[in-house]
């Protein structure tokens, strides 16, 4: 497919997401990398962004866009299609990663983890489905974790359930959106503990007590190690490229044939194994129960032609 697409990218500020919107402008597509706090805390990736767009002469632009709010969504999705008139690809990739004993952490803490990571992209799928929806086409990507269904270290508790809700939440959308012609892709990346300000940035135990209680007894010095290990898990040439290289991709492949589920994982922690079996359950169920077209999007040829035409 070689048309150019109009794509909108969350949290795309830093790490996986500022270097799929690059790749996506370098493949030709016009990319809105959207953020919070385009004129406060993330004025320097506003610039950085339109410098290399212009360096390059791709069509990168910046959107400010707070996951947090339907206040923000909203605005954000109708200025994008004011300007288009469409909008083909929604990545959602907004999210945070904490590090720590899980009991340390308070509830209010997992239910940020649960917004930023979950219910930050329902508020933009309830902003942007509306359009694609009427466009009989389109793709919803995810950018998942292989922490949901792989070998998973401790401390990273909040954030691997909350990575698992919301690969659940793809899945089902995938089959609510499939007459509608809206195609689903999930992209699962592994650990990269370089490349990334995944780790650097993780945010911490609010329960100091408890938290050194864990830093004091049995499990003394247990998070340096995890890292450690976990880091001696992933071989030296893993290139966090190759996650912006699959979602190029994706993006790129033929409608209607594009891969339910990517995993870019260099540790090869087994989640591409656990995947394999949960992806082909839902499909022999849904043959089972007479709802196999899920599978794939209602080809709308009415929208192809249009789509074909822009």
């Amino acid at each position: 497919m070689n048309q150019q697409q109009i794509v909108l990218i969350t949290g795309a500020s830093s790490g996986f997401g500022a270097l799929a919107a690059r790749a996506l402008a370098h493949a030709g597509h016009t990319v809105y990398a959207s953020m919070r706090e385009t004129t406060g805390r993330n004025a320097a990736q506003v610039e950085a962004a339109h410098r290399y767009a212009d360096d390059h002469r791709v069509d990168l632009r910046t959107l400010e866009l707070d996951i947090a709010s339907q206040a923000s969504a909203d605005p954000a999705i109708a200025q994008l299609i004011a300007a288009h008139g469409r909008l083909d690809v929604l990545i959602h990739n907004a999210g945070h990663m904490v590090f720590g004993p899980a009991e340390a952490f308070t509830p209010e803490q997992f239910a940020q983890l649960y917004d930023s990571n979950v219910i930050g992209a329902q508020r933009v799928n309830r902003a942007a489905l509306p359009q694609m929806r009427a466009q009989r086409r389109g793709l919803l990507l995810w950018v998942s974790s292989s922490s949901s269904r792989g070998g998973t270290p401790p401390y990273l508790a909040p954030y691997f359930a909350a990575k698992a809700a919301m690969d659940s939440l793809a899945v089902s959308y995938a089959g609510e959106l499939a007459r509608w012609g809206i195609e689903s892709s999930i992209v699962v990346p592994g650990a990269f503990t370089s490349g990334t300000n995944h780790f650097a940035h993780a945010g911490t135990p609010a329960d100091s007590a408890r938290l050194a209680d864990y830093d004091t007894g049995p499990t003394a010095g247990f998070g340096e190690e995890i890292l450690r290990k976990l880091a001696g898990s992933v071989p030296e040439d893993a290139d966090v490229a190759s996650v912006a290289d699959a979602i190029v991709a994706i993006v790129g492949a033929p409608y209607g044939r594009r891969p339910f589920r990517v995993h870019i994982d260099p540790a090869s922690d087994g989640a591409e194994v656990v995947n394999a079996v949960g992806d082909r359950v839902r499909a022999e169920f849904l043959r089972r129960v007479g709802l196999g077209d899920l599978l794939a999007p209602r080809m709308d040829q009415s929208a192809a032609a249009d789509f074909d035409a822009t």
